[in-house]
């Protein structure tokens, strides 16, 4: 008689020993995302390892997706998902804008992409944060998760590095803080996801959004600010 650990196996198939959590034909992914509104700008953040369980199939991958001039979206779960919500949301945010002749809020782009997850959740995963600036509600972050909660939040994480860092960001977070000071938490927060989850890794992105422009910036591996060689 077969045990019920190796009937488990057995069903699963020998590709997911590694990983037992796994069903059939599925592939672990993760990353670290994050987005912070401060007073004068918000910061959004990204590590850029894309992963298929163990392997890692593209270690520079840009995971912050622009929808609009001042709107921007962090991707977390599946690539080819993530990336195929985000050319729909954009391309109707672009309609939306010649039709009514404005910039469209951060507020409209968030609930567009929780009804897109929403109605898609059981064939998607993707898990997403929704950040930027509109002259009606200023700078603001939404965070929707995986089951399509659309969420307004003060600063949001996401991805399996998220889970090693909410502690240092509660710590360190003020309402408050400037861009600068702020990009400089994201780097740390990330470098620290990255340290200590498989899933997250390569360089960190970020982009500062400003309704006077944004500002790309990016850490290489060599010169992040927490790593193996700093314990």
């Amino acid at each position: 008689m077969i045990s019920s650990r190796a009937s488990q196996q057995h069903q699963m198939g020998s590709a997911h020993a590694d990983y037992p959590g796994l069903k059939e034909n599925e592939v672990s992914t993760g990353t670290t995302i994050m987005a912070i509104p401060m007073a004068d700008g918000v910061v959004v953040g990204a590590d850029s390892r894309v992963s298929t369980g163990s392997y890692v199939a593209n270690r520079v991958s840009d995971k912050i997706s622009q929808l609009s001039k001042h709107i921007f979206c962090c991707r977390s779960g599946s690539a080819a998902d993530t990336q195929a919500l985000t050319d729909y949301v954009k391309f109707y945010l672009q309609n939306l804008s010649v039709e009514t002749g404005r910039e469209p809020t951060v507020k409209t782009a968030a609930h567009l992409m929780r009804k897109m997850c929403y109605g898609n959740k059981e064939r998607l995963l993707a898990g997403v944060i929704i950040a930027g600036w509109d002259a009606a509600d200023g700078f603001s972050c939404y965070q929707i998760p995986l089951g399509a909660t659309c969420l307004k939040v003060p600063f949001a994480l996401s991805g399996s590095g998220s889970g090693y860092i909410y502690g240092l960001v509660d710590s360190e977070y003020r309402p408050d803080m400037t861009c600068d000071e702020g990009r400089v938490l994201v780097k740390k927060a990330i470098s620290h996801a990255m340290a200590r989850d498989g899933s997250s890794g390569g360089i960190i992105r970020t982009v500062v959004i400003k309704p006077t422009g944004n500002d790309r910036d990016y850490t290489a591996g060599n010169a992040l600010p927490f790593g193996p060689t700093g314990y």
